[in-house]
Formats: C-alpha cells, structure tokens, sequence
C-alpha cells in the first residue's frame, strides 16, 4: 500500500502568491499500523545518512523490493513536480524516485516512474511545485552563526548617536544590569560600520564610553572586518598607541595617535581574545539549531569558509550528537604569515585533516586566505587598483590593504595544487582580484595542472581586463550576489569614494558568465542574514525584496536558469562535487528539496518569498515543514528580523531604527 503525502500548492504564476493550507500526511486507510511517518520512513531509505555519502562515487541506485512491473521499487517518489534537473539534455520532468539507498533511481514523466512505486513505496504529490537539488552554498560561516545568536544584536541598524546610547542601553539590562557591573563584557553583534548617522560620522571610543556603564562593551561588525571597543576594553586588551599593527589588520588611530576604539580585520584578535567565550554545551546546542534553520532553508550542502581546530571540534561535537544534516566542506583558514610558508601552511593543513578526516559529515581538501578587507567607505580596506576617491571626486592616497602579494599567493596555490588541495581567496577589490587570479597562473605554470579547481569568492570589484581569466584559469567565480542591490552599503558607502565608472563593475555576474566562467553562490551567513531565495532573487533583478532600486540589472541581472544552476551545479562544481550533487538525474545522491511554488515559472518577486516544504540530504529527511522541528524551525525564520542570524535580545526602540545594509523581511514592522 501507497503512503501519499500531498504538500501544499503554490498558486498559479500568474497570480500573486497566497499562503496555501499545510502539507498534510495521508495514512493508508483502513489499518492504522500501516501507516508511516514521512520522517521515518525516508530516514531509514537514506540509512547511510548524509556523512557516508560524501565520498562515495557516483553510481546507479539500488532498490531492494519489488514494484507492481518487478523493477525494483523506490523507497520515495516525488510525482506531479516540476522538476529543475540542471541539466541541459532531456524532455521536462515530472517525478524523481529515490531509492532505498539515497540515490536517485529515475527522473522522467509521472507515467514512466510509476513502475518504480512499490507496497512500501511513499509517494508526495508536489501539487506542481518545482523539486530541484538542494542548494549549495559555496561561503558560508554556519558556526560563526551559531556563535552570534547568543548574544544581541544590532541588526544592521541604521542610528545617530543618540539611538545607538538608547539601544545599547537595553542591551546593558537586558544582559545583567546593575548585577553584571563593573565586569561583565557587552559584545553586541551585528553592528553596521557605515551606519552611523549623519553619514560619515566616525566611530570613537568616546561615544561608547558615554554609556553609563562601566563594563567592556564592544560592537561586532556584520561584514566580519570591523570592532568597535570602549575604552574598557581597551584598557583589558592592554591596546595603547605604542601597539603595533599585527599582520593582517589595522588599529585605526586619531590624528593624536591614539587608537579610536576601531579594529580592522585580524586586528580585532587583540581584543576578542580577552572576552569569555559561552559554555560548550550553549555553543553546540546554538550550532545545531542554525544548521537546523538551514535545512529549513533549503540548503544540503556548505562550504565553512573559516575553520581552524575550534570549528573543527565543534563539527565532531555536532555529528557525534547526530545533529550535522549538511555536507560540510571545511576550509582551513590560513593566516598572512601563514601564506609566506608554503610548507609550514601545508603541514599544518594535513595536520588538521589527519586528525579530523574521521568525523562524519565533514570532506577536507579546501583552504582559505584573506586578500583583502572591505571596501565601503570607512573601513576601505579592499585593495583596489586605482586608489579611492575622497568623496568628491579627487583621488586619495589609499589603495586599500592587499594582505598577500601575488608572488607569495602563487607560491602558496602552487604547493597545496600539488598536493590536491584547492584554493579559495577573499578578494572583494579588483587589486584582490587581480592577485589571486596571477596567483594561480602562475601556479598553473609551475605545475602543470589544469584543473585544480580554485576559487574567487565576493568579486564586488572587477577589472573588465580580468573577467576572461576566470574561464581561462579555471577559476570558480564565487559570489554573494544578495549585495547587488541599491541600498546604503552599495550607494552612499561606495559610489562617491570609487565613482561612477568603476561602480558600473559592481558584482558583474553576467558580464563573468558572458566571458565564459563558471559562476558559484554563497551566502557569507551570518554577515547577511540567512535568506536563501531572496538571494536567489536579488541575482535575477538586482533589486531583492527590499533594495531602494536595481544595481545595474540591464548590464549584470542573470537569467532564472542561469541563477538555480549557479547556486546548484555551479556550487557543487567549485567543491569538487559535481559528480555526487548539484543536479537531479540517475545516480546522484538524493540531495532534493520540494518548495511551495514553481520558482522555475512564478514571478520572480515571488522568489523570495519561497518556502522549503522538504529537505532531503542522500535520501534522508533532514527538513519536514509539516513535523514540529520543522513547524519551530519555519517560524523561526518568518519571525527573525533580516540581519540577524537567530533570535536575540532587542529592545523596542530598535524598532524605530532599525534599516541598514539587508532589509529583506520588513523586520521594522515585526
């Protein structure tokens, strides 16, 4: 007897989206002891579970009971689908059967793939909604999310001085009040380092020591590059003016010589390390509910773009406790002194992965290097080409800071190529960029190599002369394509400090795709907000749910097809992966969501509003709206605030202020 699951279903394209009623579970009638729960029974098709699938190879499915015809029948089928296959070849497609052992068996017309239904057989009616691969999300920092939901957070917010005192003044009760004084730290996250209003006004330690409070109270910057710290936390970092610069980051001082309060890049190291880090337990449990959410979002596969021992143990605590549901491909962060020895950096690579290759869930073979910081204006620390304006049109004498020459990059490549390692660069300016792009030609040239797969991840500035050399080299273009919108961070932040004629080469997807390269997608969570098809979306139209208008949409917009892929195939290509998932066809690995609408046909600012109704890792369920984790987990999402990476404190008068960089969920009204 049949299970048949019927999901909700998304209205016709030519309407607008509605929510429809929950999926709901039909049991077979009359016997109640036959009937089986999704979860349950697509667990145990997907026994090898997510982890013993990383490094299998490809190969066709097998079943181990008889359908009506005798083939072999499925453990699922998906029928009444459109499905999104990823590949070019082939008639439309209506139904995937996956089989008993988490792999795709057949991808065709419903007619065709009802051979494959068995009398164990379950069977979902996706009501016309796409199936397609589970998203790929080529940068990410998952635990870095993890770690950022358990403390509050300024959400991107757009203040004056006087707002940012009344915030920071509910966060300082709501963590302890007058009981966590003099001693306690106030880390506040997601702080918008061009936010501070009126434009330009300048972070200082100053205005955080205004705060009645005489606690250490630093801001973390969402980008990831920038902290901002009292005068407290000055005095426990021991940062004075005779602190030198470490390698890698910048203490931003007064025209005294005095450090401002402001750290950039690895210099934010001097003080992180002194704040008291939550216990083990809070850590994993926060973990495991992030990767809960990104399941709930879709994605089945991550690049972790900044591990070192500390993520490394956490993933071995996650898949110990049976909650990693994601592909994880680790890349092992290297350092600016690190990257000068190649040998040294190699080493401690392959320590790592000896020591950690055991844990399920996780494949090793990626490493990451920082080229550069950011470029919005006043961090500007991006390497850039040409050096920045100064608002008014007149050139400066900062070109941005380039953390690694070509030479000692190309070395670097050359070494880990050899011994099968690839390469992933943080290049946000077209100097950057340049960079690692002759970085790996001349790795190419010492080694011969002709494929080793390295990567450029965020591209928000390149060269018109370096888009060929992508496709040329190789190189996977990684981007983060939820930037490309009309909004603080890409106008007022940036347009008047590179002016117009490089601004046109702001994250030029189509211009990269037109040259031939092969195009990857990320999301860089928590540095955004975890909002999967919104980013999906802002790649088509260049506008997103909540961008003041599109960003060069004519010149760089990307088809619908063309965006699915990237954030699919293309992913799963830049991590070496293509032969395992990244598209729906015989053999692959069931790595398969089923949304409420067809994204392939609905209007695209529909996209972002798109729900993930199942998620499937190799065959094994590991996101079920309709069950109570996936209930918790969808709510959590329809509730959180756009910059944030979980649930956290936040007083009312956040509200009232509350804009900046990603505005994606109207949270303002929330």
């Amino acid at each position: 007897m049949t299970t048949s699951l019927s999901l909700p279903r998304h209205t016709s394209s030519s309407a607008p989206h509605s929510p429809a009623a929950p999926a709901s579970v039909s049991p077979p009638a009359p016997a109640p002891s036959a009937a089986l729960s999704r979860r349950g029974l697509l667990a145990a098709a997907g026994a090898a579970g997510a982890a013993g699938q990383h490094a299998a190879a490809a190969t066709p499915a097998a079943a181990a009971t008889a359908g009506s015809s005798g083939r072999a029948s499925a453990a699922l089928v998906i029928h009444n689908a459109r499905v999104f296959t990823g590949v070019e070849q082939g008639g439309p497609a209506r139904s995937v059967a996956v089989g008993r052992d988490g792999r795709i068996l057949a991808v065709g017309p419903d007619a065709a793939l009802r051979r494959y239904v068995g009398r164990d057989t379950e069977t979902v009616d996706a009501r016309g909604n796409t199936v397609m691969s589970g998203i790929h999300d080529g940068h990410v920092h998952p635990l870095g999310a993890g770690d950022r939901s358990l403390r509050p957070s300024l959400e991107g917010a757009e203040t004056t001085a006087v707002e940012l005192r009344t915030i920071l003044t509910g966060f300082l009760a709501d963590t302890g009040g007058a009981a966590a004084e003099p001693d306690r730290w106030l880390v506040v996250e997601d702080w918008n380092p061009v936010g501070l209003l009126p434009t330009g006004t300048a972070p200082h330690h100053s205005l955080l020591d205004a705060l009645a409070t005489r606690r250490p109270v630093i801001l973390v910057g969402g980008d990831g590059h920038n902290l901002w710290a009292n005068r407290r936390a000055l005095e426990i970092a021991g940062v004075t003016a005779a602190t030198p610069d470490p390698v890698g980051g910048r203490i931003v001082r007064g025209p005294d010589g005095l450090p401002t309060g402001v750290f950039k890049d690895d210099a934010q190291d001097l003080v992180k390390r002194h704040v008291p880090q939550p216990s083990r337990a809070e850590l994993v449990a926060a973990c495991a509910a992030v990767l809960e959410l990104a399941a709930a979002s879709g994605v089945t596969t991550m690049m972790d773009a900044l591990v070192g021992r500390h993520e490394l143990d956490l993933y071995r605590e996650l898949a110990g406790a049976g909650r990693l549901p994601q592909r994880i491909v680790p890349a092992i962060r290297l350092d600016a002194a690190q990257a000068k020895d190649p040998s040294a950096a190699l080493a401690y690579a392959r320590g790592l992965r000896r020591e950690y290759e055991g844990v399920p869930g996780l494949r090793f073979g990626m490493v990451k290097v920082f080229l550069d910081g950011v470029i919005e204006h006043p961090a500007q620390t991006a390497a850039l080409l040409e050096p920045y304006l100064d608002g008014a049109g007149k050139p400066t004498g900062n070109r941005g800071e380039l953390y690694t020459s070509a030479a000692d990059y190309g070395r670097l490549t050359a070494a880990f190529n050899s011994a099968g390692w690839q390469m992933h660069a943080h290049g946000l300016g077209d100097r950057a960029v340049r960079t690692a792009l002759d970085g790996y030609a001349y790795a190419r040239r010492a080694t011969g190599l002709r494929d080793p797969r390295n990567a450029v991840a965020h591209l928000q500035l390149v060269d018109p002369a370096d888009l060929r050399r992508f496709a040329q080299l190789g190189v996977a273009a990684c981007m983060q394509l939820q930037w490309a919108a009309r909004d603080t961070w890409t106008m007022e932040a940036l347009l008047p400090y590179i002016g117009p004629r490089r601004h046109r080469w702001l994250y030029p997807a189509l211009s990269l795709e037109r040259a031939g390269a092969r195009l990857a997608g990320g999301s860089d969570w928590p540095v955004d907000a975890l909002q999967v098809w919104n980013q999906l979306r802002t790649a088509i139209d260049r506008q997103g749910a909540h961008g003041s208008g599109p960003l060069h949409r004519e010149l760089e917009g990307l088809g619908r097809s063309s965006v699915l892929r990237m954030h699919t195939s293309g992913t799963a290509w830049q991590l070496r992966q293509e032969g395992l998932t990244g598209t729906v066809e015989q053999g692959r690995a069931a790595d398969l969501v089923i949304l409420d609408r067809d994204v392939t046909r609905c209007p695209v600012a529909d996209i972002s509003g798109t729900e993930v109704r199942l998620t499937l890792v190799g065959g094994r369920v590991v996101h079920d709206a309709d069950s109570t984790a996936g209930k918790a987990a969808s709510a959590r999402m329809a509730s959180r605030p756009v910059s944030g990476p979980l649930s956290g404190p936040r007083p009312v008068s956040a509200t009232a202020v509350h804009g900046g960089r990603h505005r994606a969920c109207g949270c303002a009204t929330s």
